[in-house]
């Protein structure tokens, strides 16, 4: 077995672990109505995630060469960002606060502009509005699910 292919076997286990953990969250949290989106996504999540994991296993899988140590190194900011998003900001600020923040850090950290260029910064801040504003219609105006409250919204 290559390091790829085994990079491979590992990483879709870990996309299958947590799509089973999110799957069964989504259909024993209570009120069933504001799980309606997630068990949706769920459900596809985890279908997606046995195939991929059953294609890892069985060799099916085209992998390339694996995760070298400079790819790594250039997502773990972004990493770091969702990691501080899911476990502390979106249930402290509130979704929709803590989503516009995480994905103006993302979207600065990865965009190749000058951090001094200011039409660089009109560009992040249309895109992010732009991006929330169809998150804000997709969830509250659309689906009409309940997002996670915080200090603020």
């Amino acid at each position: 077995m290559t390091a790829s292919r085994l990079q491979h076997i590992i990483s879709s286990g870990i996309v299958l672990l947590v799509a089973t953990i999110v799957t069964w969250i989504s259909f024993t949290q209570e009120p069933a109505d504001a799980f309606l989106f997630p068990r949706l996504i769920a459900i596809f999540f985890i279908a997606l995630a046995v195939w991929n994991f059953i294609r890892a296993i069985s060799g099916l899988a085209k992998v390339g060469e694996g995760l070298d140590m400079k790819s790594f190194t250039n997502i773990v900011p972004g990493l770091l960002v969702m990691g501080v998003y899911v476990f502390f900001a979106a249930k402290t600020l509130g979704f929709y606060l803590a989503s516009t923040i995480a994905f103006l850090l993302i979207f600065t950290i990865y965009d190749p502009a000058r951090l001094d260029d200011v039409k660089a910064w009109v560009k992040r801040a249309i895109v992010t509005f732009v991006f929330m504003s169809v998150i804000y219609g997709l969830f509250a105006l659309l689906l009409k699910v309940q997002t996670p409250r915080g200090i603020w919204f």
